[in-house]
């Protein structure tokens, strides 16, 4: 997957990302801050992750193929379709790595390839 995984991410973060970032994050923090959050994110800069690294500083369990959305995005996958890069916020407070939007992509590409580079915003 290595090779394949370079060419299977769209260049920036799908739209409506940011909204569901939003959502997620509205639950781990207030709704100002998370939309703080958001908006920061939508202005931080490309940059990239082994996916290895990404699962062990967010401290999630890792969903495997039975989980529906894993399932589809591995067929997005191997069928070529580009996944859209994930939204993290570091949580130093809390000593881990929010996924505030793209846990099944990170699980997807995992199980092809813990090794591969992971497209991402971070703040």
């Amino acid at each position: 997957m290595s090779k394949q995984s370079k060419n299977n991410w769209l260049p920036k973060p799908e739209k409506h990302d940011y909204p569901a970032a939003v959502s997620y994050l509205s639950l781990i923090y207030d709704e100002r801050t998370a939309a703080k959050y958001a908006k920061a994110l939508a202005k931080a800069p490309m940059t990239a992750f082994k996916a290895k690294d990404i699962f062990r500083a967010s401290k999630l369990p890792l969903l495997g193929i039975t989980n529906s959305h894993v399932r589809k995005n591995q067929k997005k996958i191997a069928a070529g379709k580009k996944l859209s890069p994930l939204l993290l916020v570091r949580d130093p407070r809390n000593g881990k790595l929010v996924i505030a939007d793209g846990y099944h992509r990170m699980c997807a590409v995992y199980l092809f390839d813990e090794d591969t580079s992971v497209p991402c915003k971070i703040v």
